[in-house]
């Protein structure tokens, strides 16, 4: 038993008083990012005032060593327009973090827009070391490349990019270096390729259907931009080119409809204007004609092919000087263009200035070695000079670039050239007058109809011969030099359309210039 001084001890436990938990204070973010969140929101609603605002506070807190806050601010610089600063920027990035690709890439891109392609490549090459698998880079390097005309570089780079990753854009830029190159078959299998990777792209099937458009496949270029106008029915691009096709084929009055839609689109579209100046040409309303296409000249006061057809309508009013004017301005942006010298020694000839005629026609003959229309305008001018003996030099040379033509190409001869010729060869034969139509007897007739003033019945050569059918009919040889005019004289030079070389913000190439629809024009 327990003495009287023991203590009992209760069989219960005790309740102990609940401890509180311990709170785990939340770590504080680094100086150098603590408002980075705050940046990337301003940033991204694009209110960048308040933006700058905040980066400003952000890199004085950490002496500038914020890597995010820079960053940002050289994307605004860019977007502002500062491409310098930008790049001094996105390089103290690279230096603040030497391992990131992005800033490396940043760094490549400012250059590229600087035009230091070369040195692009360099930081871009850098950049790959350190992330291989990124198709940006590759293809970044390609456009590079492509400024810089190292063609083969350039598809190398892209079809890189392909396999790592398959884009639209990347597709756009490999058919723009085969177009460059003159490959227009390649560059089609290329779109064709996109197309079926993308086929609700309406730039690539708008693209493709120019190309068709440009060769002459008139289905398959309406297939195409049908597609297109179907995903987009307000592109303006496509509904120019559909215009296009329907002027080529004489279509004036539902061309003209379609321009309508695309010049509440864009009213200062150079080639809408010179369209709608050879529309209004083939309706034979000169005066309009001739307004439009001035307007486009304005707009585009370098576009040799607007001058050509402002030639053209001048040499149809008899408007000689105003001919010349425009026809030796176009010379100068496209001096290896024969037909061009062979229209100038029209209008000189009209002008009576026969000497700078000739010297125009030889370097026609000399630049075009396929038109026959150009030695046969030759022979008329020389043998009403009363040279003989060259016009036969002439007539002979017609004779053989037909006979190559008739080899080469399944043709229909203008019938009026062919009436022409067959005169001229008649005269120069049996050496008595020349007779080019039953009500013209004289000399001077003679001089009308070769010189290129028109007459009751015969059209001028080499001025407006036979223009109306031109604009009525779409037969041409694959060969013919296609020309946003919806008339005139063709001649076999293929040239490769001048497409821009990279989507840039605010552009496109259009490609206006190589995309813009361009009407193809009937062969004398």
């Amino acid at each position: 038993m327990a003495g009287p001084g023991a203590q009992l001890v209760s069989s219960f436990p005790v309740a102990k008083e609940p401890q509180k938990p311990r709170l785990k204070k939340v770590p504080e973010l680094p100086i150098l990012e603590r408002r980075n969140w705050l940046i990337h929101l301003h940033y991204v609603r694009k209110d960048y005032d308040a933006c700058k605002m905040i980066i400003k506070e952000q890199l004085q807190e950490s002496h500038g060593m914020c890597e995010y806050a820079v960053y940002v601010q050289a994307l605004i610089f860019r977007l502002e327009g500062k491409i310098q600063e930008s790049l001094e920027l996105f390089q103290t990035c690279s230096i603040l973090n030497p391992q990131s690709a992005d800033n490396l890439k940043q760094v490549a891109r400012s250059l590229f827009l600087l035009g230091k392609h070369k040195a692009a490549i360099e930081v871009y090459n850098e950049a790959a070391k350190l992330n291989e698998k990124d198709w940006e880079i590759s293809h970044n390097l390609g456009v590079c490349y492509m400024y810089l005309k190292h063609f083969n570089k350039a598809r190398d780079q892209l079809n890189k990019a392909l396999q790592l990753n398959r884009h639209d854009l990347t597709y756009i830029m490999l058919g723009k270096i085969h177009l460059l190159e003159g490959e227009t078959d390649k560059a089609i299998e290329v779109y064709k390729t996109a197309v079926e990777f993308s086929p609700e792209n309406t730039e690539l099937l708008t693209t493709l259907g120019l190309l068709y458009l440009q060769l002459g496949a008139y289905q398959k270029a309406f297939e195409h931009l049908g597609n297109a106008l179907t995903y987009d029915p307000s592109n303006y691009k496509a509904i120019l080119a559909a215009g296009s096709m329907m002027q080529t084929h004489g279509d004036f009055d539902v061309a003209l409809t379609k321009y309508r839609v695309v010049a509440c689109a864009v009213p200062e579209s150079p080639p809408l204007w010179n369209n709608i100046g050879m529309c209004f040409f083939g309706k034979k309303k000169y005066v309009a004609a001739i307004s439009c296409l001035k307007r486009a000249n304005y707009l585009a006061p370098f576009d040799w092919k607007i001058l050509y057809n402002l030639g053209l309508v001048h040499l149809t009013m008899q408007q000689y000087a105003s001919a010349f004017h425009f026809l030796s301005a176009a010379v100068n942006f496209q001096p290896k263009m024969g037909e061009l010298y062979m229209l100038l020694a029209v209008a000189l000839t009209n002008l009576e200035d026969t000497e700078n005629a000739k010297r125009s026609y030889e370097q026609a003959v000399a630049l075009d070695q396929c038109n026959p229309l150009i030695n046969l305008n030759y022979a008329v001018l020389l043998y009403n000079q009363g040279d003989k003996k060259g016009a036969l030099c002439q007539y002979q040379e017609m004779e053989k670039k037909v006979n190559v033509l008739k080899e080469t190409n399944t043709l229909d001869f203008d019938p009026e050239m062919v009436d022409m010729a067959q005169k001229m060869g008649a005269a120069l034969q049996v050496g008595e007058s020349l007779v080019w139509t039953k009500p013209i007897k004289d000399s001077k007739a003679k001089q009308r109809a070769a010189s290129g003033k028109p007459s009751s019945t015969q059209q001028p050569l080499g001025s407006n011969q036979a223009l109306g059918q031109a604009m009525s009919s779409a037969a041409g040889y694959g060969k013919t030099i296609q020309l946003s005019s919806g008339g005139g004289i063709s001649a076999p030079l293929a040239k490769p359309p001048s497409l821009p070389l990279e989507p840039e913000p605010g552009s496109e190439t259009g490609p206006e210039e190589s995309t813009e629809p361009q009407e193809r024009r009937k062969e004398k």
